[in-house]
């Protein structure tokens, strides 16, 4: 079991937890993930970790309250203790060699954009941070982005934070205005990512995509996050998550990201109706 060292709300519907993982903390990268199970009986759900500390051996995850089991992890406190807690799991964000990326995250996603953005400026690669919201109020990671970013350009749908519009407007303008990248780096809803995949192909900059919004079980056994990337089948959990965003079919991805909603809002309301002491 795992002790809860650190809890903070990030947004309405955001939390960030840093946990005592002295074991995974030992080996963790950017663009790796954990397993959790809340209580003994719980379903197993994949979190990317979004920070590590070696020395104090913790792990910080930051997820969004989405479903049942995020629902019950959300009602533990500081002190309390996660049953289950393994990894690090995944492949870890390739970045050597890399001397001016451009990390592009939006939403929840950005909390795992960060660590890579994070792990690339202390290797002193040239850091342009193009972080998006659909408000002000559900921004998170402000401050830590602006601390590991030589340039963060901030958008938001509505204009109420940074400039108003969608992070391939910003990534266009700076690709013709003549930056030069040797990679895009990009994490957050599968839409978009699907759309900035398809502005750097227009201009050939070298695209990664995270994966990890279709990813289950986190095993490859259950299949939830099979997709198709150059026309071969590989699973986000166990051969990336990150993958060449231009050879990843997102539609197929995004048809199979729904497939379990109906689900999980069933398992979400049930919870909801024992938290208010319903049937």
């Amino acid at each position: 079991m795992n002790r809860i060292l650190h809890k903070e709300r990030l947004n309405p519907t955001v939390t960030l937890m840093e946990v005592d993982a002295p074991l995974v903390a030992r080996k963790a990268e950017p663009g790796q993930f954990i397993i959790l199970r809340v209580d003994e009986k719980g379903e197993r759900i994949p979190l990317t970790i979004a920070d590590y500390d070696r020395e104090k051996g913790s792990i910080t995850i930051i997820f969004q309250i989405v479903g049942a089991t995020t629902e019950k992890l959300n009602r533990l406190e500081e002190g309390d203790f996660i049953h289950d807690f393994v990894g690090p799991l995944g492949r870890a964000t390739h970045t050597e060699g890399l001397r001016k990326v451009a990390v592009v995250g939006g939403g929840v996603g950005c909390a795992i954009a960060y660590p890579v953005a994070k792990k690339l400026h202390e290797q002193g690669a040239e850091v342009h941070a193009i972080v998006g919201f659909r408000s002000r109020d559900l921004v998170i990671l402000e401050e830590a982005f602006a601390a590991h970013s030589a340039r963060l350009i901030r958008m938001s749908d509505d204009g109420s934070w940074g400039e108003k519009g969608l992070v391939t407007d910003a990534l266009k303008r700076l690709i013709e205005s003549g930056e030069q990248y040797d990679e895009v780096i990009t994490i957050g809803p599968l839409i978009m990512m699907k759309f900035v995949c398809q502005l750097t192909r227009q201009y050939g900059v070298k695209t990664v995509a995270s994966m990890n919004p279709i990813m289950i079980d986190g095993t490859g056994m259950c299949g939830g996050c099979r997709l198709t990337v150059g026309g071969k089948t590989r699973f986000a959990c166990v051969d990336g998550p990150e993958f060449d965003g231009h050879e990843i079919d997102f539609d197929e991805a995004m048809a199979r990201s729904v497939s379990y909603r109906d689900f999980e809002r069933r398992a979400h309301d049930h919870v909801c109706a024992l938290l208010k002491g319903g049937d």
